[in-house]
């Protein structure tokens, strides 16, 4: 545990320490071991060390055997009311709280004490549906917590960005994989007890839930779940459907419904493995219904799940560029243009920046076809083309084309 937490998520603490003492509940979402209890240990040791007594912080950890008994809510209560401090500010930290049945009500409770700052952390977006997304409609701030970035990366193994950038996109961004004696074997084993974890505890965390959410379709065919993330992690940047993946499954053997296929796929989502990019028509400025692109969170998690797949760089580049784009706040949707696509529109307070990502430029084929599709674009918003290589930087009728791994390390 000491060594995870030197690997400090600085971003993601000053968010936490800008919401102290607000009167919202902090929630920390993202996928298991993206750092999430870490940055409560952190933040909790931030404010120990700006005065805040040991006795005005009550942290549980819901992954640890000791609190088991406390995923009973009404225990749960009873335990938390016990611990406020009364005068003095209570800052209560629910470390997993989704493992706990009806845990909306515990937090609904103390939200409306006084003297009392909330946290919690969560490995499913289930748990800000159904009731507690009711219940607290406009009184909690959602930090979405993503693996290590680029930057991050290179800051803490101390690697060139060259070498860095390819070990970066072999094994992937989680916070331990960056510091631990990285071997082949060791990276995979670690990957797939990660992988394994989320599948199984999801599948857990969901049937609890369904308790309080009848929406909550159970899920009861782990194979099944399996065998479409890894569909999903094979057609990373390309445009799917729930038709589309009943279809491959149905051509390979497999009886299943569509109505059962997208609630798998929903699973996955929830559970933070996929995150979901819709198309939008650049010209009238709508989202389109069809066939949006899922995102993989984590190349190392999507190379274990695919390790004898061939080594598609444009997609794994693009994938690299998606989720930079919502470390930095923009929403990000895929673009199409008449008959052309954009790889990514990224909008901000409604002003939008357009994307291409191809892995080298130098071929003119290469250049014209990524050119093309953002020339075609008569507003005035900025447009980028992201390329691994170096001899095409420059500005070309107001396209600007940048250096891939510089752009990363927001050079």
């Amino acid at each position: 545990m000491e060594v995870i937490i030197l690997v400090e998520r600085k971003e993601y603490l000053e968010r936490l320490i800008q919401w102290k003492d607000e009167q919202v509940i902090k929630v920390v979402t993202g996928i298991r071991r993206c750092g999430k209890s870490t940055l409560l240990l952190q933040y909790q040791a931030w404010l120990m060390a700006k005065g805040i007594s040991k006795e005005q912080i009550v942290s549980v950890n819901f992954e640890e055997l000791e609190y088991e008994e406390l995923q009973d809510y009404r225990k749960l209560y009873a335990f938390l009311k016990e611990h406020l401090h009364g005068e003095k500010k209570t800052y209560i930290f629910l470390d997993e709280i989704q493992k706990v049945p009806s845990f909306e009500k515990v937090v609904d409770s103390l939200y409306v004490k006084p003297n009392a700052d909330i946290y919690i952390t969560g490995s499913n977006a289930c748990l800000l549906s159904g009731d507690l997304a009711t219940l607290l409609t406009g009184r909690y701030v959602e930090i979405k917590m993503l693996p290590l970035s680029f930057k991050e990366y290179l800051k803490i193994t101390g690697m060139n960005p060259d070498r860095g950038l390819s070990e970066y996109m072999r094994d992937g961004g989680l916070p331990y994989i960056a510091v631990m004696d990285r071997t082949p074997e060791k990276v995979d084993t670690y990957l797939e007890g990660i992988y394994n974890t989320v599948i199984i505890k999801d599948i857990e965390d969901r049937q609890a839930r369904k308790e309080t959410d009848p929406d909550k379709r159970k899920i009861t065919d782990v194979l099944l779940l399996k065998t479409i993330a890894k569909y999903l992690a094979s057609v990373t940047g390309n445009p799917v459907s729930i038709r589309s993946i009943t279809n491959y499954l149905i051509s390979n053997g497999r009886k299943v419904s569509a109505n059962t296929v997208s609630n798998y796929v929903e699973a996955l989502t929830e559970s933070f493995i996929f995150y979901p990019a819709e198309r939008f028509d650049i010209v009238g400025k709508q989202l389109l219904k069809a066939n949006q692109k899922l995102y993989i969170v984590d190349l190392g998690l999507r190379n274990h799940i695919l390790p004898r797949i061939q080594y598609d760089l444009g997609f794994s580049l693009e994938n690299l560029v998606y989720f930079e784009l919502l470390r930095r706040g923009f929403r990000v949707m895929t673009g199409k243009i008449g008959n052309t696509e954009v790889d990514f529109v990224a909008e901000k307070q409604s002003t939008y920046t357009y994307f291409q990502v191809t892995a080298d430029m130098t071929a003119k084929d290469t250049f014209d076809r990524e050119l093309k599709p953002l020339s075609n674009i008569r507003d005035n918003y900025e447009k980028i083309v992201l390329t691994g290589d170096r001899l095409t930087i420059g500005n070309y009728n107001g396209i600007q084309v940048r250096n891939l791994s510089d752009w990363l390390l927001g050079k």
